[in-house]
């Protein structure tokens, strides 16, 4: 993992069976079940997962970035003028937290450390 790329997307899905059987059939992905609201995929070219939610979906790509260290990497978001949405937290596998660009696009850096 190299600082600074993209290392996984997150969409978001109302019905994770749904998406895993159509993603399943038309791609031959993967996936990994994570809990009644996530499930990760491989086997794309870039891995990632869906988040299940209830909200109708507008944008439903989160693009994730990888930092070893989070906290120097969230001062210099926020130093370019980014504005974080989620504060870090963890998750299976890691931390993270979101952030917004100058143009309203929403982010997310994660850390395995």
């Amino acid at each position: 993992m190299t600082n600074n790329h993209i290392n996984y997307i997150e969409f978001k899905t109302n019905d994770l069976d749904e998406t895993k059987e159509f993603y399943t059939m038309a791609f031959n992905w993967s996936f990994t079940d994570y809990g009644q609201n996530y499930i990760a995929f491989s086997e794309s070219g870039l891995d990632g997962g869906f988040e299940k939610c209830a909200d109708e979906i507008t944008n439903g790509a989160l693009i994730v970035l990888y930092h070893e260290d989070l906290n120097k990497i969230k001062d210099q978001v926020i130093q370019a003028k980014g504005r974080i949405t989620k504060d870090i937290f963890t998750f299976p596998g890691g931390h993270r937290f979101h952030f917004l660009d100058p143009s309203g696009n929403e982010l997310a850096i994660w850390s395995d450390k």
